[in-house]
């Protein structure tokens, strides 16, 4: 996990694209550091990185976690293992690539960056304190799933008061300094593991999460990235021979919208209900097959059939005024009400003689 002080996060809430910036400098600085303890340039790991918005509680937390390979890979797909990365020099690495970030875009000047060096605690951090062996399936979609989580969990909205007050809970127990949403979030607010906001200041700390439309919160470099995986698709493709067209392709997609379904709602969509043995796929049916969709459930006794009736004679219908509107049946023209009648009144007209509200004289 990289995190940036709180003096620089309140420019990547109002310039989005910052945080993509970010991602890319913590890019820079992963690969920078395994080409040296490696001491090769034509090595690369692989890196997916999640920008995240939230802390434990609905204020603005920018940071990114990434997931990295312990290893780099080689230009011809050679593995080569990587020992720990030196947190302080990485972190070093990170913080002039931030401050690099931050005055190439002009969000802060030279003066501000001298200012922050003299910090005793630089607010910048680099973590890896979670290390997965390979194969550990399980750790790894554990990790992916805290890595992409919602930044709103209804389990921590603890109570809705009856002055619409809302308390919602941090994801710990233990008592932590927070930002004062009153302050300028430079310095932290009293220990507390809750937050009681008004419905519109929290209507505002939960929507500020929402990305914008089109942007990439979950990013691939190096090994992972689009233009490696293409080249080597490409690769084999061209090291291989082509399948010829009697040869069937199967892609296994036609079995993820189950596993789709039993990872949501924890139900097997493909588990017969009746005996419980699993069921296979055997055609899909569009809309445009209603005679087999009317056989099928023909042969289970579900049809319904149903005579086509002739459309309502226009003659019998009869028109009533909404009892919203007025609690009378309609009168003819000549009995009408005059003062339910709306007149026309020019705006002078109005402001001079003063209308009464709710009616048009």
């Amino acid at each position: 996990m990289l995190t940036i002080p709180k003096r620089l996060r309140v420019h990547t809430r109002f310039d989005r694209k910052m945080l993509g910036k970010l991602a890319s400098c913590a890019w820079t600085c992963l690969n920078a550091e395994a080409c040296r303890l490696l001491n090769r340039a034509d090595v690369a790991p692989g890196m997916i990185g999640a920008i995240q918005t939230h802390g434990e509680l609905l204020h603005w937390h920018p940071h990114l976690h990434v997931l990295v390979t312990c290893g780099a890979f080689t230009s011809t797909g050679e593995f080569l293992e990587l020992k720990e990365f030196d947190l302080e020099r990485l972190e070093a690495v990170w913080l002039e690539a931030v401050f690099d970030l931050y005055l190439a875009e002009g969000k802060i000047e030279p003066e501000v960056v001298e200012n922050m060096r003299t910090w005793q605690h630089s607010g910048f951090s680099v973590d890896q304190s979670v290390l997965l062996p390979a194969g550990d399936q399980a750790g790894i979609e554990r990790l992916i799933q805290y890595m992409t989580r919602c930044p709103f969990s209804l389990s921590r909205l603890v109570k809705v008061s009856d002055t619409g007050q809302i308390v919602y809970q941090a994801e710990k127990q233990a008592c932590r300094a927070f930002p004062d949403p009153k302050g300028d979030g430079t310095r932290a607010g009293v220990k507390r593991n809750f937050q009681i906001l008004s419905p519109l200041d929290f209507l505002a700390e939960f929507t500020q999460h929402i990305p914008p439309k089109g942007s990439h919160l979950i990013r691939y470099y190096g090994w992972y990235s689009n233009k490696s995986r293409g080249m080597r698709k490409k690769a084999e493709a061209a090291g291989s021979d082509e399948p010829s067209s009697d040869q069937p392709t199967t892609t296994g997609s036609s079995q993820a919208w189950a596993m789709l379904i039993k990872r949501v709602y924890e139900v097997d969509p493909l588990c017969c209900p009746e005996c419980g043995t699993q069921m296979k796929v055997v055609s899909f049916i569009e809309p445009p097959q209603g005679d087999v969709i009317e056989k099928i459930l023909q042969h289970c006794g579900l049809w319904q059939s149903r005579s086509a009736r002739a459309p309502p004679d226009v003659k019998d219908l009869v028109l009533e005024l909404d009892a919203a509107f007025a609690g009378r049946s309609l009168e003819p023209p000549d009995q009408a009400d005059e003062s339910q009648e709306l007149t026309y009144v020019d705006i002078d007209t109005f402001l001079e003689e003063g209308i009464l509200p709710g009616r048009l004289q």
